[in-house]
């Protein structure tokens, strides 16, 4: 790895940056049309009165090169948090040169310094080159669950029950 190679937790100063990469990230996944993300909501929700979830920064030779949005969930089986990985992004121009992985090696300490049990995340099944990555670093593929969403008119009408 680059000694000009760092990474760092994201301030409020960090948002636009942050934002720029969710549009960054989105355009990759082909889901810029879902991004309603922004400075405000972004700002308010990583830093005002709650905070819903971390950033951290990936930075080579002082340019921002990749981020990872992470917010703790809870184990009933093993009574014990977890670090779930939202999103984590590397430039193009950054990839293949262990960012990523070394990202990834700081939320696994993370999850070690605040006791959790696992961390976890999800990836998209035509995402070969990502699923390939995480297989090389140790990961395994939870084939056996199925994730469901509710959002939306849904989500109001099941509020509304």
């Amino acid at each position: 790895m680059n000694p000009g190679f760092h990474i760092k937790p994201a301030t409020t100063e960090d948002v636009p940056l942050i934002l720029d990469f969710i549009k960054e990230l989105a355009e990759y996944e082909k889901l810029s049309h879902e991004v309603v993300a922004t400075e405000e909501t972004l700002r308010e929700n990583l830093f005002g009165k709650k905070s819903y979830a971390e950033v951290i920064l990936a930075y080579l030779d002082h340019q921002p090169v990749g981020f990872a949005l992470f917010f703790h969930n809870f184990s009933t089986f093993l009574g014990k948090p977890g670090i779930y990985l939202e999103d984590l992004f590397v430039k193009s121009s950054a990839r293949g040169l262990g960012v990523g992985q070394k990202m990834l090696a700081y939320l696994a300490r993370l999850a070690i310094e605040r006791n959790c049990g696992r961390l976890e995340w999800w990836v998209l099944d035509w995402n070969e080159p990502a699923i390939n990555f995480y297989k090389r670093l140790g990961a395994k593929a939870m084939d056996e669950w199925t994730v469901y969403r509710v959002t939306g008119n849904a989500l109001d009408e099941l509020a509304a029950k």
